[in-house]
């Protein structure tokens, strides 16, 4: 299997299980993003919100934000092409884990493949666009950090922005901003309680004094 060739697959999800076949030990970010050719900043972005799906590794969630932050932005900025540094994309994953993403993903995304359709084209103007990369910027940044529950319903948001943008289905993006809206509520709400919590605990450490 060779990246180029990975490219030309015409579903993503059969892209993914090529990835995952991989011989490597580890998968490069900058490898998976080349192995798309000339696909789009959806497929970028939903290559790096698929993991954040199921349980990852301590710090792993992190490989996938940070390189998502720089593609939402990029399309916030409405640029045509997917531009990262060097640093960023000799970052890597071990294939292993990657073929576990692969494996607990890939049946929901054939079912979610057959499901999209084109459709509430509004939803993808010039302009909407630009605000859904904006939107996947805020995402990214709750998907790097290390906040509970936040890297989960962040990476769900933006893989439904993403199919949104690679079927061409508006609806996928409605989702993806109904999503998003819970994700940071949620967000919110539990890192307000985490700080309730830590000041709770300052104030009764300090009784004892």
């Amino acid at each position: 299997m060779t990246f180029e060739y990975a490219g030309r697959q015409r579903r993503f999800s059969a892209i993914l299980r090529l990835f995952a076949a991989s011989p490597q030990e580890r998968i490069a970010v900058g490898d998976l993003l080349d192995g798309f050719g000339d696909r789009s900043f959806g497929a970028a972005m939903l290559l790096l919100a698929l993991p954040n799906l199921v349980p990852l590794p301590p710090g792993a969630s992190t490989v996938f934000g940070l390189p998502l932050i720089l593609i939402a932005a990029q399309m916030a900025l409405g640029m045509r092409a997917v531009w990262l540094p060097d640093a960023i994309r000799r970052r890597s994953i071990a294939t292993s884990v990657f073929s576990k993403v692969v494996n607990a993903t890939r049946p929901y995304l054939r079912r979610a493949e057959r499901l999209l359709t084109p459709r509430l084209q509004f939803m993808l103007s010039p302009l909407a666009r630009r605000s859904i990369g904006a939107g996947c910027v805020v995402l990214a940044i709750l998907i790097a950090l290390p906040i509970p529950l936040a890297n989960f319903l962040s990476g769900l948001s933006v893989a439904a922005f993403a199919l949104g943008l690679l079927r061409h289905d508006g609806a996928a993006v409605l989702i993806g901003w109904i999503a998003a809206s819970v994700s940071v509520a949620a967000t919110v709400l539990v890192s307000g309680a985490v700080w309730v919590a830590v000041e709770k605990s300052a104030a009764w450490g300090l009784g004892f004094f």
